[in-house]
């Protein structure tokens, strides 16, 4: 009896912050919150309970102070549920600037509605939605709910901060266990963890106090480096009739691998097929190359996300049948064409656009794509099965160089995607402009794309021509006066490089003083902007991909004209890139050569000051003018 009121004792204890009445006067918020600040976390408490293998219990309450417009997208409640888990004992609140209660929520004020993505047609995700509304600013929104989960594959994570222009009064976390429960957590660096044990049950506490708000900042990575965060996951698990073992990347990928056990079958229909297919294949590659353009183009990505559907693959007889599936059940079915074909492969568990796994903590919560990963003899060819448009063994740069899971008979291995370095992801131009002596002139574009630059222009393949011709203008680096043809190319189906074809009459793009001509000579990859200074900067940083711009212009002057000025060549190089330009004449005709180089890394947040000066140096020298003088 002892034991039991104690630990009742212990759980009221520490719920008991999290239900106390605060006082939201906004007079009443330290100063330092509110500078750069749109929305003020007043107090947040989250306690997770772990009942057992397959149960556990949430309780959530939070207090937001919304000071300016710019705040609302915080305004409202949006908790996500499914089947496995259920929302109940729901209290919401707005308050106005003094901290006065306006209003109390009703349960036919929030709307319960089903969570289907844009990219989704199978979805059991449901919502419990409510947005409050205040026509005064500041004012104060206050819910809580309880959550209940029958499944666990991974625990909810925290974070104080949850993006840019907010800070924290008060943030809480709290985990309670069994003793004997297996579970694995990581913090951000030097946030303390507080252990309790309490009967038979231990507490993890984290908590975080007086957070002050950061600015957006350009080309932040992200504000894991100046948060409090913590993620946590189980070790044996139970989910939708399944169970496994998470505590590292081999179980993880041997639970993977056993609920795909038999799921590679083929419609003999479809066998016969995939032999006629590759009938006069000679090569592994050959083959290889065959059956993925069979896949793109018989089959059409649509997102399934049920139960342990959102995990194992539908069967490939099935994909074989309906022609359709998500990123799992495509790569599954290519994976059984090659299996026919006598070519083992491996389905790969990947972040798309996310960081790398991290090779010594397992869970569920890193990956949310899935590719395939054919190792040949001499070289590994990783296939997006996705998209109908990607040539075989390019998988995009939101899923380059990182770390990944590979799914095998004998579990998990950490293995890493391709890496498309600056030079790879090139860009080569060649632009010929012929002058008039009005200022307009003639112009032919010739521009080649590869890798991360093929997927950023590779949508102008796919526009209706109006759309196209829309874009094309005003896209356009130079005015267009009329646009006189385009084309865009991709000449080898089977490699990410795409051709561009663009003539057009510009507007004037000469400037006249007295008898003189005027010339910016960088036309058509110009940097019009320099990135914004940005003090005490708290974030890391870097480009979206390393590229190569290789651009070189042809100016024929104008008749009766020759060049009186031109600049001298310029050279600049830094540890995030270099630029170099050129200026020569030949035959009356400038000849203009720029390349810039850019690293794809991340840097720490004080070198962003030197990667302004360097962006600053590039900007001077693309404004570089030559000088054109009528002959005698």
């Amino acid at each position: 009896m002892k034991y039991y009121l104690s630990l009742a004792i212990g759980i009221l204890a520490s719920m008991g912050s999290v239900f106390a009445q605060t006082d939201y006067d906004v007079t009443k918020i330290p100063e330092n919150l509110k500078t750069d600040a749109a929305v003020v976390i007043r107090n947040e408490e989250s306690f997770f309970d772990i009942k057992g293998l397959g149960a556990a219990r949430m309780d959530y309450k939070v207090a937001i102070t919304i000071l300016n417009k710019a705040g609302e997208e915080y305004s409202e409640m949006a908790e996500v549920y499914d089947k496995f888990s259920s929302i109940y004992n729901i209290k919401a609140t707005l308050y106005d600037a003094n901290g006065k209660k306006v209003k109390d929520y009703k349960s036919s004020d929030i709307k319960d509605q089903s969570l289907i993505s844009d990219f989704s047609i199978f979805e059991d995700n449901r919502l419990k939605l409510l947005k409050f509304a205040s026509v005064n600013y500041p004012y104060t929104i206050e819910y809580s709910y309880s959550q209940d989960y029958n499944g666990l594959l991974s625990f909810p994570s925290w974070r104080d901060i949850k993006g840019f222009g907010v800070s924290v009064e008060k943030s809480a976390y709290t985990i309670q266990k069994a003793k004997n429960y297996k579970m694995r957590y990581l913090t951000s660096r030097n946030l303390p963890t507080d252990s309790v044990i309490i009967g038979e049950k231990i507490q993890y506490k984290w908590k975080s106090t007086n957070v002050a708000a950061i600015s957006s900042e350009p080309l932040s990575t992200g504000i894991d480096n100046v948060s409090a965060w913590v993620k946590a996951a189980p070790n044996q698990f139970e989910y939708d009739g399944s169970s496994g073992n998470f505590d590292n990347w081999q179980n993880f990928g041997s639970w993977l691998f056993n609920l795909n056990q038999g799921g590679n079958k083929l419609p003999e229909a479809t066998r016969l097929m995939v032999q006629n297919l590759i009938k006069d294949a000679k090569t592994p590659k050959e083959k290889i190359r065959i059956l993925y353009n069979h896949l793109q183009q018989n089959t059409r990505y649509v997102s399934v996300q049920l139960g342990i559907g959102g995990f194992r693959p539908i069967l490939a007889e099935k994909v074989a049948q309906v022609n359709y599936g998500d990123c799992k059940a495509l790569s599954n079915y290519m994976k059984a064409l090659l299996n026919e074909a006598g070519i083992p492969s491996n389905l790969i568990v990947i972040g798309n656009d996310m960081p790398s796994l991290n090779p010594d903590y397992s869970s569920v919560g890193q990956a949310n794509h899935m590719i395939l990963c054919v190792p040949l003899e001499k070289d590994t060819t990783f296939l997006e099965c996705t998209s109908q448009y990607t040539p075989m063994g390019f998988i995009g740069y939101s899923n380059s160089d990182r770390n990944v899971l590979m799914v095998t008979e004998n579990g998990g291995k950490i293995v890493h995607t391709p890496v498309y370095n600056a030079k790879a992801n090139y860009q080569i131009r060649k632009t010929k402009i012929i002058l008039a002596e009005d200022g307009t002139a003639d112009s032919e574009i010739r521009s080649t794309y590869a890798n991360a630059q093929f997927e950023e222009n590779l949508s102008m393949t796919l526009m209706e021509p109006v759309e196209l011709r829309k874009k094309i203008i005003e896209g356009s680096p130079i005015p267009m006066a009329q646009l006189t043809s385009y084309k865009y190319v991709q000449p080898d189906k089977t490699v990410p490089v795409l051709t561009e074809e663009i003539n057009f009459k510009t507007n004037p793009i000469l400037t006249r003083g007295g008898d003189k001509l005027f010339l910016v000579v960088n036309q058509i990859n110009r940097h019009e902007n320099v990135p914004l200074k940005v003090e005490n900067r708290k974030t890391y940083f870097a480009v979206p991909f390393g590229y190569n711009d290789d651009d070189e212009i042809s100016y024929v002057l104008p008749k009766g004209y020759n060049v009186e000025f031109l600049p001298k060549d310029i050279s600049i190089t830094s540890e995030f890139g270099s630029y170099t330009a050129k200026f020569s004449v030949k035959d009356n005709t400038i000849v203009y050569n720029r390349t810039q180089t850019m690293n794809n890394k991340k840097y720490a947040p004080e070198k962003y000051g030197e990667y302004v000066d360097f962006y600053k140096k590039i900007y001077q020298a693309d404004k570089q003018k030559a000088v054109l003088a009528k002959t005698l």
